[in-house]
Order: structure tokens, then C-alpha cells, then sequence
């Protein structure tokens, strides 16, 4: 495991920290969470790039509504 350093102006390291003791959880666990999902989206739009340049439409368009569920999404 890899240790990292940021730098975050005090107000929002502060409501980080509100945001994670509302989640029951550590700030590291928190910031580790919203890590993974700016990797998986980035993922999933780079999987879709990949296969809109191959032309296939009706599988970029399955990624589409598979992340519109994962996100709550699909009404």
C-alpha cells in the first residue's frame, strides 16, 4: 500500500472530516472510496471511447445504461 500526501485548503479538510464522521468512517477511508470512483469512471469511459472508435454502437450504448443503473439511474 502506497502512502500520499495532498494538500486541501483547511475548510474542506474540515468538511471531509465532517463528511467521513458522517459516514462513519476515516477521512483515509473516505478519500480512498472517492478514489476508486473516479478510477471506475474513468474506466468506463475509457472502455467506451474504445468501443465508439471500433463502431460498435449497441455496446457503448450497454456501458451507458449500465452506469446509468450503477448510479441510480435508468428511470
Amino acid at each position: 500500500m502506497s502512502t500520499l500526501t495532498i494538500r486541501l485548503p483547511d475548510d474542506t479538510h474540515a468538511r471531509m472530516k465532517t463528511l467521513a464522521r458522517q459516514r462513519a468512517m476515516s477521512v483515509n477511508k473516505l478519500m480512498e472510496e472517492l478514489c476508486t470512483i473516479a478510477v471506475t469512471q474513468h474506466d468506463a469511459e475509457t472502455r467506451f471511447r474504445a468501443l465508439a472508435a471500433r463502431g460498435s454502437v449497441d455496446e457503448g450504448l450497454r456501458v451507458l445504461d449500465r452506469l446509468d443503473a450503477g448510479f441510480g439511474g435508468g428511470e
